[in-house]
């Protein structure tokens, strides 16, 4: 009797076991969070990253007298922000720097033509794809008859996109052919017309669009093996909730057909009555001269106090100081502000600053100029005879204020040149603030690329803008320069 009792409890623990093992598939519900859907519903607010210089997929335009970033791209993002019950809002980067921004958090998704490939999947989710496409090669009109297979670029130049699959065709499929890398769609264009290369590698879309606009470009009658691209939502990894949802709206995009919808208003926003191109254009490089030179006053501004700082640091008595402030220096002088733009932009949201683009640009440019600064306020006080502090402190003024009243008039003459000139070049400089989004002139100048398909012509004026701000701060100077000679 006792051995039967044993066997139903054996038999009955069994299938609790059993069905317990069920139930997680069957009767247990769904996970309905994720720390990524749950950070965006708090915020009530859709964080989406790209690159907004690849028509039709993301460009600018103006719509209703107003500069606009449009595309298709863009219409999917506004209906998943709409399925989730958010705003939308669109952060604009360079390509390059989109995958950092959602790694650090600061962009909730990347709706920007990106393509899965192992490397990204290492680091990222991707979405179902909502776009599929083939590679095409525009070359010049007058080479048709040249280059026809995969095998006649064969020692020549052909361009792509940085770390795109068009970059990885060139390299794999186009037999003998040197891939030149750039990151802006239009400088690829500018690099084929001006000859620098045979071809460029792009998107169906995006070479359809600009044959279109130029006459003088064809695609090439070239097939690639492994030229069927699609295209997916990238998302921070471990977001299950988040990616059923952008799923489903791609679902339902797909069968509603609103992807025609979408690229049919892509198109015609990239193809609106051409104006003049000054009057279509100006409010840019009004735009973002205003940004450069907030960049550079800031910079300097602040560049200026900081160096002081280090400046009298490095000329104190304190060693352990004296040492810090010279790695300082040394480190910042020693390594591109490209690299420490990076590192403020990314690094702070490492650890839980978030930081805008226009914010870290800031602080990037005045901590990479207060390297510089702090050497010219050290060589202009260095400058100065070492009598002058002795006779100050005979007449029994201490260290503060034999400084104040005795040494830093004197170097101040030595020191406001140098200073000019690092205004001068903070403003060219703070081109390279671009890469993280911020509206300054060069960033704006791809925008207008990116509108206008005129490749050459935005940097022409570009540069006419950059000399007019630096050759006007250099008279300036020298106005102050003349001024203080005449006082002597």
């Amino acid at each position: 009797m006792r051995k039967k009792q044993i066997k139903w409890v054996l038999a009955i623990m069994a299938c609790l076991l059993t069905l317990g093992t069920v139930m997680p598939v069957g009767f247990v519900k769904a996970e309905e969070t994720d720390a990524e859907y749950q950070k965006i519903k708090d915020a009530g607010e859709l964080v989406v990253g790209l690159s907004a210089d690849y028509a039709p997929y993301e460009f600018h335009a103006e719509v209703n007298g107003t500069d606009t970033i449009v595309g298709f791209d863009v219409s999917i993002a506004q209906k998943i922000a709409d399925d989730l019950g958010v705003k939308l809002k669109i952060e604009e980067l360079g390509f390059d720097a989109l995958l950092g921004a959602l790694k650090t958090g600061k962009i909730d998704l990347i709706i920007s033509g990106m393509t899965p490939t192992e490397e990204r999947l290492k680091e990222v989710d991707f979405s179902d794809p909502y776009l599929t496409s083939s590679q095409k090669v525009v070359i010049r009109k007058a080479d048709a008859d040249k280059y026809k297979t995969v095998n006649d670029f064969k020692g020549q130049s052909v361009g792509a996109q940085k770390q795109t699959t068009q970059e990885e065709l060139v390299k794999t499929e186009l037999v003998g052919a040197t891939a030149v890398s750039l990151q802006k769609v239009p400088d690829l264009i500018m690099n084929l017309t001006n000859k620098k290369v045979e071809g460029v590698v792009l998107e169906q879309p995006v070479a359809e669009a600009y044959v279109d606009r130029d006459s003088s470009l064809t695609l090439a009658d070239v097939t690639f093996e492994n030229g069927t691209k699609q295209t997916a939502i990238a998302m921070p990894k471990n977001s299950p909730v988040l990616k059923e949802k952008i799923n489903a709206s791609i679902k339902e995009i797909d069968d509603k057909g609103l992807m025609k919808t979408y690229q049919a208003e892509a198109n015609k926003l990239m193809f609106q009555k051409d104006q003049n191109f000054f009057q279509k254009y100006y409010k840019y490089y009004v735009n973002g001269a205003g940004y450069t030179i907030f960049l550079a006053i800031i910079g300097v501004f602040f560049g200026a106090i900081f160096g002081a700082i280090l400046a009298l640091i490095k000329l104190g008595k304190i060693r352990i100081l004296r040492w810090i402030a010279t790695a300082y220096i040394e480190y910042v002088r020693g390594t591109p502000l490209l690299v420490q733009i990076f590192i403020v932009y990314f690094g702070s949201g490492i650890i839980g600053i978030d930081l805008s683009k226009l914010a870290a640009g800031c602080i990037a440019l005045a901590l990479n100029s207060a390297a510089y600064v702090a050497e010219i306020i050290r060589a202009g006080i260095s400058a100065v005879n070492k009598g002058q502090m002795e006779a100050a402190r005979s007449l029994g003024m201490n260290q503060r204020q034999a400084m104040q009243f005795i040494i830093f008039p004197q170097a101040i003459k030595n020191i406001l040149p140098a200073l000019g000139n690092e205004f001068v070049t903070v403003i060219k400089e703070s081109s390279v603030v671009s890469v993280i989004g911020v509206s300054e002139l060069i960033f704006q100048a791809g925008n207008v690329q990116g509108a206008s398909f005129k490749p050459f012509l935005p940097y022409v004026i570009v540069s006419l803008i950059y000399f007019v701000l630096t050759f006007s701060m250099s008279r300036l100077l020298g106005v102050a320069e003349r001024r203080m000679n005449t006082n002597d």
